[in-house]
């Protein structure tokens, strides 16, 4: 028997006995986004932007009690995503994400209410949780927030 033989064969009885041991699988994830609040005015208007590749961390508690740390980063539509798939009596029960970091030198400091958000994972397998975003500001507003705020 070739090698791709016993490959195939060990993959199929590695299934079985995953099947037959009745282990339920569960997968959750979690996304959301992180945007540059470019009038530090805290609200998120036509002059913000998503920052890519900004840094998150997300910290979950399993129902078993294993403590998981995770770190993503956010892509071109500033989205970060954190996904599993692990036995239904491990499934994630009490996360927290928070902010790391903003590689935007224009915009890198982190917005009063982004410092992290704890919540409990309470969905289904296959479905998500999505978290607020996370704001960073610029250092100083652009003279543009400024005008439009003295009038």
């Amino acid at each position: 028997m070739g090698s791709k033989s016993k490959n195939l064969v060990l993959g199929f009885v590695v299934l079985a006995v995953f099947l037959i041991s009745g282990v339920k699988s569960w997968t959750g994830e979690i996304h959301g986004r992180v945007v540059c609040d470019v009038c530090a005015d805290s609200s998120i208007g036509p002059e913000d932007h998503i920052l890519e590749g900004a840094e998150v961390a997300v910290l979950c508690i399993t129902k078993s009690g294993e403590v998981v740390n995770y770190q993503a980063f956010t892509n071109a539509k500033g989205i970060y995503t954190v996904a599993e798939t692990m036995p239904e009596s491990d499934r994630w029960n009490t996360c927290l994400a928070r902010p790391i970091s903003s590689f935007h030198d224009h915009c890198n400091h982190l917005g009063d209410r982004s410092t992290g958000i704890k919540f409990t994972y309470s969905r289904p397998s296959g479905h998500f949780h999505t978290v607020r975003p996370f704001v960073y500001q610029p250092s100083t507003a652009p003279f543009y927030c400024t005008e439009t705020l003295s009038e």
